[in-house]
Formats: structure tokens, sequence, C-alpha cells
């Protein structure tokens, strides 16, 4: 079994969704343990929660997981942020994330999409992304855990 990371894992089930028609959760276990992802039934289940998989009929009548519309539209931020990322500075409860001009809201929709821990939401500009947390104890954490996916520090 590979010691993957949840990222990793997630990555790899995202994979899946997309490339094959996995009709429930015992069916999409196996595949994942046959590329070295062994999970139990209650870690697949947040897993597909936490990814906003949902489960469809398709033409056929048979029914699979596939991700909502709105996914094929949003970036991973893995992706997305060692190109656009500039800096990032906690501020209180808040996390001042500066990106190349124009690139703002990508990053912002990403962010919310990631879910960070105690996140409240974002507010993007153009180059500037504002994001709230919860408390002022998650802004170091979150403004580290941004800065690492930029593939570096929070600058």
């Amino acid at each position: 079994m590979k010691s993957g990371s949840k990222r990793k894992r997630q990555a790899r089930l995202l994979r899946i969704i997309r490339e094959h028609r996995v009709p429930h959760q015992e069916a999409l276990r196996a595949r994942l343990a046959a590329e070295g992802f062994a999970v139990a039934q209650a870690t697949l289940s947040r897993d597909i929660r936490d990814l906003r998989l949902v489960k469809v009929v398709g033409a056929d009548g048979k029914p699979h997981y596939t991700l909502p519309e709105e996914w094929e539209n949003i970036a991973p931020l893995d992706a997305i942020l060692p190109a656009l990322f500039v800096s990032a500075e906690p501020v209180g409860n808040l996390i001042v994330v500066r990106t190349l001009s124009g690139a703002a809201q990508a990053v912002a929709s990403g962010i919310d999409w990631e879910e960070f821990e105690g996140l409240a939401g974002t507010i993007a500009g153009d180059d500037t992304v504002l994001v709230i947390l919860r408390d002022a104890a998650s802004a170091g954490d979150v403004a580290a855990a941004i800065g690492e996916l930029a593939g570096g520090d929070s600058r």
C-alpha cells in the first residue's frame, strides 16, 4: 500500500472518476486498492463528500460517480498557484494573498474549493485575495499551506 497523503489519494480518486464509470463505493475502493491506495469505507465516504462527487444515472440506466459540473470549470489550487502566486501574509484572522494581475478570481475559487480548516470564505479583486478565517489561530497554518501549494513558502 502506498503511504500517500490525503491529497494524493483524492487526486487519484478524481482521476479514476474521470476515466471510468464507477457504479458504487465498493468498486471505487477496489480501483483505489489496485492502484496502491487501500482505504476504509468510512475514509472513502469522507473523500466522496470532500470532493463533492455525485452519483448520477447514465443514459444506459446505470449509476456512476461523477464530478459536479462546476468542478470542470475550477482548476485545482495546486495546479494554478505555482504560476500565479506572489505572496500570502496572515493578518489576524485574515490572509492577504497576492497574485499576478488578473489571477485573484481563479485563486480565490481554488481556495474556496480546498476547504482549509477554519475557512469562512474569500473575496477577490484583480490581484489580491482576502481569505477570511473563523479564528486567528488558523491564519498562520493556512497561509503556510497556501505557500506550500504554490511551491515554496508564504514568502
